[in-house]
């Protein structure tokens, strides 16, 4: 684990596999950590690649920004990050609230892109019902902590039955949960809340585009990574069966194979 201050942050981060690969910049989603990569991290190492995995400002074991942190600062992080680095140019992907900075890093530092890596993720806009749904969730975490809430959620951010079928990733998902900072994971939620719609930028990419996806995934299903594939129609869609909103600690054999099929046909 390495560690460097950013915009006022310190940002703690991992940095695998040999120096000069080609690089793949990871983004977990909320409320996780670095270590959700950590299935892929093996794996694309194996391969002969170089993965940067960080904790996101308020996330893990970097330095919290309480109030509010929109996907814009999460995203300048990540190329002051790639500046620290040394790295010009990356792979950039991401699940969930991590695919949206992705697509957020896309839109500020599209310079910076090799190819996208769009796992179980969504392109529009909030709508003005989630923008209340997640400040109110901000709220509830801010005065009650994440237990609940993250027993509450495991049955969606896994498919329903790998819950039971799958102990030792539903401990680790829950222990993830369990230990976000909840400052850290209501200054997100508050900027999720006021996220742009990225069906513009999407459309203009040019780079390589992986759009992966559960196919039991509850909170963004297979229709929204279909909609992301139409968008940009040199994209290639991956869906990742017997799994949910999490593939990549579901079926980490099948979104791996996915990756790294995507990686040696496209780059």
């Amino acid at each position: 684990m390495n560690s460097t201050t950013v915009r006022g942050a310190t940002i703690e981060y991992d940095d695998s596999g040999p120096s000069g690969g080609l690089p793949l910049l990871l983004i977990h989603g909320h409320p996780f950590n670095r270590t959700l990569w950590a299935p892929q991290v093996t794996a694309l190492t194996a391969a002969g690649y170089r993965v940067v995995t960080p904790d996101l400002r308020g996330y893990g074991r970097s330095s919290v920004t309480p109030g509010k942190v929109l996907l814009a600062d999460f995203a300048d992080d990540l190329a002051a990050l790639l500046d620290h680095l040394a790295i010009e140019r990356a792979v950039v992907g991401g699940v969930s609230m991590g695919g949206q900075i992705t697509m957020e890093f896309q839109a500020r530092h599209p310079d910076r892109v090799r190819a996208l890596v769009l796992s179980d993720t969504s392109a529009p806009a909030e709508t003005a019902e989630g923008k209340e749904f997640r400040n109110r969730l901000a709220d509830r975490l801010l005065a009650e902590g994440m237990d609940g809430y993250a027993h509450e959620v495991i049955d969606k951010m896994l498919a329903s039955y790998n819950v039971a079928a799958l102990p030792d990733v539903t401990a680790r998902v829950l222990a993830m949960m369990r230990a976000t900072d909840p400052r850290g994971a209501a200054a997100a939620l508050r900027g999720r809340a006021e996220r742009r719609d990225y069906r513009d930028v999407l459309a203009a990419v040019r780079a390589p585009v992986l759009v992966v996806v559960g196919s039991d995934d509850v909170y963004t299903p297979v229709a929204e990574a279909e909609s992301i594939r139409r968008l940009v129609p040199h994209s290639t869609l991956a869906v990742i069966e017997k799994a949910g909103h999490l593939p990549g600690v579901e079926r980490p054999e099948r979104f791996n194979a996915a990756l790294l099929d995507f990686l040696a046909a496209r780059l």
